[in-house]
Parts: C-alpha cells; sequence; structure tokens
C-alpha cells in the first residue's frame, strides 16, 4: 500500500453515497478502509444497476480500494469483533440517523473507552442536534432547507434538482474529510481524539460563499436568474443551429470583447457589465440568434485559439473523451476481484511523492471476513462457528 495516508487506519460504518465517497478519498490515498456491513441487509448502492460479473459498477467505484467484513452488530460476538477491530482501526465513519450507534453499543463515548484515541465522524442530514434531528432527508431536502435550490432553476419553470449531489457530496463527504484529516493533525499533536458532527445541510448552506454575504448584509434573498453567475447576467449556456449547446462565460470585458468579435458583433462589447435586467434578457437574446446561425463545431473552431471562456457542453461520453480530460488520467482500469477489469473515474487529486494507486475494485459483501478476522488472531474454528450463527457472513 502506498499513499500519504497509509498510516490511517478506518472502520467504516457508511452507506448509499456521502459517507463511502469520503472514505473512497481516503482509500485513494492510501487509507486502509475496512466496511462493516450486514451480512442479511445490503447496501442500496450494491443493488444498482448495470452489473459487471455479478457487481454493481456504483459500488464498485464508491467501494474502490477498500475491504468488507460482513457483521451482525446486534450479536454480543458482533460487539467483540468491533472492540478487538479497535486496536487496530482508530478511526470511525458512521452515516446512521443519531442513536442508532448508541444502540449498538458503538457509540463514540462506548468506543473511546477501548480507543482513547479515536476519531469519530458522524454524517447526518440535519446534525446530532436540532429539531431536525432525527428527520428523515435526501439530497433534494437538504439544498432546499439551506436555500440554495430556491435561486437554482429558471424563472419559468421554477427551482429545478441538481444534477450531481451536491449536499451529500460536497456538503456530507468533502467536510466529512477535511474535518477528519484536521482531527488527525490534532491528534498528531496532542494524542487527543474526538467526535465530529457533520451536517450535510449546514455543509450545503456554508458553500453558499458568493451569495450569503450580500444577502445577509443587505437583508435580501438570492433569486432565479437573479445573480451573475445563475442566469442573472449573459453568462449561460445557449443552443446552436444543430441543437448542442456552449457555455458562455466570458464575464470580464476583454474575454466578452472577444467573444462578440468572433460573433461579429463588436457593438455588443460595451455590455459585457450590465445587470439590469431588461439589457440583461436583451443581451441574451441577441447572442442566442447570433449562436443559432452554426453548429456547434462551427463556433469551437472559430473559438480554439482564443481566450473567451467559451466551452462545449459536453455529454458525459464526450467528457471522456475531451483531450482535458483524457491527458489528466482521469478514467482508469481497475482490477476486480475476478480478474477483469472495471473502467472508473480517478481520483483527482496529483501527489509528485505519493500518487494514488488503483489496488481492487469494491467487491462482495463480507468478502473479506475471514482475512479480518484472522489478523485478530482469532481461530478458524470461532471464524467457522460464527458463521454458522449469522454473526459473520
Amino acid at each position: 500500500m502506498s499513499g500519504p495516508l497509509q498510516s490511517l487506519r478506518i472502520l467504516d460504518f457508511s452507506t448509499l453515497l456521502p459517507g463511502p465517497f469520503a472514505s473512497l478519498m481516503l482509500a485513494d490515498l492510501g487509507a486502509d478502509v475496512l466496511r462493516i456491513e450486514s451480512p442479511t441487509r445490503p447496501d442500496l448502492v450494491r443493488v444498482l444497476p448495470p452489473y459487471v460479473r455479478g457487481v454493481s459498477v456504483v459500488h464498485a467505484h464508491l467501494n474502490r480500494n477498500k475491504r468488507s467484513l460482513a457483521v451482525d452488530l446486534k450479536q454480543p460476538a458482533g460487539h467483540e469483533i468491533m472492540v478487538a477491530l479497535l486496536k487496530q482501526y482508530d478511526v470511525v465513519i458512521e452515516q446512521f440517523r443519531p442513536g442508532v450507534m448508541a444502540r449498538l453499543g458503538l457509540s463514540y463515548e462506548d468506543l473511546r473507552e477501548h480507543c482513547p484515541g479515536l476519531i469519530y465522524v458522524s454524517i447526518t442530514g440535519y446534525g446530532q442536534t436540532g429539531p431536525y434531528r432525527d428527520r428523515a432527508g435526501h439530497d433534494l431536502n437538504y439544498l432546499a432547507l439551506s436555500g440554495i435550490l430556491s435561486y437554482n432553476g429558471r424563472k419559468a419553470t421554477g427551482p429545478q434538482p441538481m444534477a450531481v449531489q451536491v449536499a451529500d457530496v460536497a456538503g456530507g463527504s468533502a467536510h466529512a474529510v477535511i474535518a477528519l484529516l484536521a482531527a488527525i493533525v490534532h491528534r498528531q499533536q496532542t494524542g487527543e481524539g474526538q467526535y465530529i458532527d457533520i451536517s450535510m445541510t449546514d455543509a450545503a448552506f456554508s458553500l453558499q460563499a458568493l451569495t450569503a454575504p450580500a444577502a445577509l448584509a443587505e437583508g435580501s434573498n438570492p433569486a432565479l436568474e437573479g445573480d451573475t453567475l445563475n442566469g442573472g447576467s449573459f453568462y449561460d449556456c445557449y443552443a446552436c443551429a444543430d441543437g448542442l449547446y456552449l457555455s458562455v462565460a466570458g464575464l470580464e470585458p476583454q474575454f466578452f470583447a472577444a467573444f462578440v468579435q468572433v460573433l461579429g458583433r463588436p457593438d455588443l462589447a460595451g455590455m459585457a457589465v450590465v445587470r439590469e435586467p431588461g439589457q440583461v434578457a436583451w443581451l441574451k437574446a441577441e447572442i442566442a440568434q447570433e449562436l443559432a446561425k452554426l453548429p456547434r463545431q462551427d463556433w469551437l473552431n472559430q473559438f480554439a485559439n482564443l481566450d473567451t471562456c467559451t466551452e462545449p457542453v459536453l455529454s458525459f461520453q464526450e467528457a471522456c473523451q475531451h483531450p482535458v480530460l483524457q491527458e489528466r488520467g482521469m478514467l482508469v482500469d481497475v482490477p476486480d476481484r475476478q480478474g477483469g477489469s472495471l473502467k472508473q473515474v480517478a481520483s483527482p487529486l496529483r501527489f509528485s511523492r505519493t500518487p494514488v494507486t488503483y489496488r481492487y475494485a469494491g467487491g462482495a459483501v463480507g468478502e473479506d471476513s475471514d482475512q479480518v478476522l484472522k489478523e485478530l488472531g482469532i481461530a478458524a474454528a470461532i471464524i467457522e462457528h460464527w458463521r454458522r450463527d449469522g454473526v459473520i457472513g
């Protein structure tokens, strides 16, 4: 194993997306991540199609570079295994509703008795405190309550769901990793572990770095198509003659001037800074009219050697073939456990001395149970007894 986090050993109790994506980032950087899974109630991402050699490709990606131990945490022997693992693993990530881990005897307070330096990360929708702590929710709900969704969309159609899970990943996953690594530094300096409470709603709310300051200062609300970056200026996507789209983002006057020169409309150059709604609507209509005259590739040929901040709106498969992502190595072939390989999205992190490695894709539930228990010094006869009793899978 290599990577900057190869000394980190993590027990990951999480399911679905936020926790597993967080531990994927850590595993790609060399951390030893052991998934603790139920032998009888599989994680939803394990059953999402499509499948390759009987394994969900979503699961295989999210659980790359991780091992799996299937254990029934409700049985006393399951709890015994967790206590034994704490001698080797001193970081926990969990994503249950508040109180679930406590009912299993696996709360931070329970486990730090066995591991005083334990770092324990809980990711929930609304946090461990407050009126919504026990409430169910999903990414769309967290974005709605954070205020973000209210100005994401079009005036004509209203708020729209986002194409990726912003609250789950940019909120839950990324903030969990940042907090965990900060706690690691603190532990290195003091020897102290700590509990980390990540609310995806809190984290999503904090992402409003450009809109929140003005809204707080003025007591105003960001509106649909009311801001420079959400459709309230010419910064937008426009259809070409073939129905394909261009993203136009040259906000700076020099970029906008070069852009409208290509359009054959140098008369528009002075309008880069207009923000009055009527003027913006007129400018966008003029740009749309010009771009609709030619197919997208014809425009791209004209913009190719100019700095205008104009790029094609690519489909996912087009993005996979684009030189920017191809030359950066953002697709990798990852070995699976059956002698084949799966094409996956690579880690975006680049290190000069400790490069990311892709050891194996996520495998079957409990695929590493025997190996993990043997590493704990548990005899083969006991392992087999536990398997018969349903303690492990």
